[in-house]
């Protein structure tokens, strides 16, 4: 199959996962804090570092899973809109954990992935 297709391919379903869990969020933990973004992009960051040390460059996994299945799942940019609210909205504690948290938890998700996959 085309590295295109696949990439594609794990990108549609990366972006239904995002949607499905940020839609989950909000039912389960309510709107104050963007909980949806935070876990997909805590989770990306745990599940890149499981692949990438698994999945060579040129494995066709690796374009379907990280590229386009994860590519499509974390969101930097809904991350970096949502704190800009937060602080827009008056609750700079917020932003401020938010921006601040998403950083540090993502990166300890990824290296124990790593870890992990070692």
């Amino acid at each position: 199959m085309p590295t295109a297709v696949l990439v594609a391919l794990g990108g549609a379903a990366g972006a239904l996962a995002r949607w499905g869990l940020s839609e989950a969020a909000v039912r389960w933990l309510g709107t104050a804090a963007p909980w949806g973004t935070w876990g997909a992009n805590v989770l990306g960051c745990f599940l890149i570092g499981l692949a990438v040390p698994t999945l060579g460059a040129g494995d066709p996994r690796r374009a379907l899973a990280v590229v386009g299945f994860l590519g499509a799942f974390t969101t930097f940019s809904s991350y970096t809109a949502e704190t800009l609210a937060l602080w827009d909205a008056g609750k700079a504690g917020l932003a401020v954990a938010n921006a601040a948290g998403s950083v540090v938890v993502g990166l300890a998700a990824c290296a124990l992935g790593i870890a992990l996959a070692r």
